[in-house]
């Protein structure tokens, strides 16, 4: 499933597989999920981080899902990573300390992405973001497999986290430019980071009749000397 619409109309919105600040909490009638907006400021790419990625570094859930959902929609949707099809968009506005990957918004696809040396990986399986009754529905029905090399990667369980979500102009996922706040929730992967040379990375999520895949062919850049 593709969405298009403005933050007013905005119901539970389903991505998958594969950073925010504000105090406005996510508000809507029951089942709507709508979320409101917390400013208009813009968000032309993710803030990055000036510490170097650490080996094994992990990002507490929070802080996770609002990153990568304000990278997720940092850019129109020509140019997004969520609606890209082979991996072109792999490396838009990544952040310093973690590489994010992208999931589809509904089909499977395949991209081949080049990542840096060094950088942990962080992926959703199949999540979403809305009010804290979306997610506790969204979460009941949600599940998926990750595939690292052949061998499985068993997905953490994120049922439910206060996130604000900065997004530009036109960008799919909120459609409009400025912060939203809602309850982010979903299956992520974590991975440290890959030895140089070429992975395969397989994920696929589902939650109700939403199912999601992407197979990635992954390339990490050789060490420096």
């Amino acid at each position: 499933m593709k969405f298009k619409a403005g933050v007013a109309g905005l119901t539970a919105v389903v991505m998958a597989a594969l950073a925010g600040c504000g105090n406005q909490a996510a508000t809507g009638s029951e089942g709507t999920g709508r979320v409101t907006p917390a400013s208009t400021a813009p968000a032309n790419t993710v803030p990055p981080s000036t510490a170097p990625a650490k080996e094994n570094a992990r990002l507490p859930s929070a802080e996770l899902q609002g990153r990568w959902w304000t990278w997720a929609a940092s850019e129109p949707e020509a140019t997004n990573p969520v609606a890209d099809t082979d991996g072109r968009a792999c490396g838009r506005n990544q952040p310093h300390d973690v590489w994010f990957l992208a999931g589809t918004f509904g089909g499977q696809v395949e991209r081949a992405c080049e990542v840096p040396s060094g950088r942990p990986i962080a992926a959703p399986v199949v999540n979403t973001f809305g009010d804290r009754q979306d997610c506790a529905a969204f979460m009941g029905m949600a599940q998926g497999t990750v595939l690292l090399d052949g061998k499985v990667v068993e997905p953490e369980t994120y049922e439910g986290d206060s996130i604000t979500v900065q997004g530009v102009q036109g960008n799919p996922l909120t459609g409009e430019e400025g912060r939203v706040t809602a309850t982010g929730c979903g299956l992520w992967v974590q991975l440290p980071p890959l030895d140089s040379g070429k992975h395969s990375l397989k994920i696929r999520g589902r939650s109700g009749d939403f199912s999601t895949g992407v197979d990635y062919a992954l390339t990490v850049a050789a060490s420096a000397a």
